[in-house]
């Protein structure tokens, strides 16, 4: 009788999750086309358009709202998988100093570009997304050598917010002996776009992203095992070190990625994982990764039309913070 009603109770579990996950992706498909429409023009895909019409649909709007959904998803998902690897509701993709290593790359670049290579030229729009990219790999790989020496997942943390505090003091630094253009221009990228991505820039950004996305698939059954500790996953028989290895890999392509093409990204990657788990009510991760995607790029898209309502659209950033911070206030004020 027991095992009738376990079976009963998870056909409707199954059946609940199924109508969610079709929700949410009607909800996807609604929101991409919404994004590709709105702008400074409105444009209806499906109608008569001229070509210039043409010509903005297939190399900025297509592109911007592909972007969109990418780094959604990306930063969702690796800021779950740092909360469970740290059990710590308010980690981030951002936690182990990824994008303060981004940031640093830019700045040197843009700051002392024209001393070091390019005297009088014009920064290319490769070269930025390169500088973060090395930057951001370079924390990485400082970040991997001390996970090899180090036990505790606090301690990891701990270490991954002190690189990052010392590539933000360097990026402060380096503010102090900068020209007013080369600030202004790297301003401009800590700001965040959606719409600096192109094409060519995909075929760098994506075959990054499926990277990261393959460590998450490698780690994605020990996540359920550290959900109660690392004591617990050992005694599971998880390997511990290799699924962190695995995490701090995934969290470093994903959100390193991100942060190259398309500068920080604010809130994203801390608020979507809990609004997964509270819609779905699980903290499995079969469950949770693929939600938190689809929300995470949900949310992107709709932060990305909101951009673009305005004349002068703003920077993602900052309607994306509108919407993460309140979530994290609620978080804090629920556990108290």
């Amino acid at each position: 009788m027991d095992i009738c009603k376990s079976f009963s109770n998870f056909a409707v579990d199954l059946n609940k999750n199924a109508i969610i996950f079709i929700g949410l992706g009607a909800l996807l498909l609604l929101f991409f086309g919404l994004d590709v429409c709105s702008g400074s023009v409105w444009l209806w895909p499906l109608g008569d358009l001229s070509a210039m019409d043409q010509t903005i649909l297939h190399a900025i709007r297509l592109p911007k709202a592909i972007t969109a959904v990418l780094a959604g998803a990306s930063l969702s998902v690796a800021g779950l998988i740092m909360q469970t690897l740290f059990r710590n509701p308010l980690a981030g993709p951002y936690t182990l100093g990824v994008s303060s290593g981004a940031s640093l790359g830019v700045a040197l670049l843009t700051m002392f570009g024209t001393l070091l290579a390019t005297v009088n030229m014009q920064l290319s729009t490769i070269s930025l997304p390169i500088a973060a990219v090395i930057g951001a790999s370079l924390v990485l790989l400082l970040v991997l050598a001390v996970s090899k020496r180090v036990t505790s997942n606090v301690s990891l943390l701990i270490v991954g917010m002190m690189f990052g505090s010392i590539a933000g003091a360097l990026v402060s630094l380096l503010q102090n002996f900068a020209n007013p253009d080369a600030l202004k221009l790297f301003i401009v990228w800590t700001l965040g776009s959606l719409s600096s991505v192109g094409w060519k820039d995909m075929t760098i950004l994506l075959p990054i992203l499926m990277a990261g996305a393959l460590f998450v698939l490698l780690a994605l059954k020990p996540l359920n095992g550290l959900l109660l500790g690392e004591d617990y996953a050992r005694g599971l028989g998880i390997n511990v070190p290799r699924t962190r290895l695995f995490i701090v890999l995934a969290t470093g392509l994903l959100a390193g990625g991100v942060t190259a093409f398309c500068g920080p990204v604010a809130f994203i990657g801390v608020a979507v994982p809990h609004i997964a788990r509270g819609l779905f009510r699980t903290s499995n991760h079969r469950i949770t990764v693929p939600a938190s995607a689809i929300i995470g790029a949900c949310l992107l898209l709709v932060c990305d039309v909101l951009c673009s309502l305005f004349t002068y659209p703003l920077p993602i950033s900052t309607v994306s913070a509108l919407f993460g911070a309140p979530v994290i206030i609620w978080i804090i004020l629920k556990n108290k």
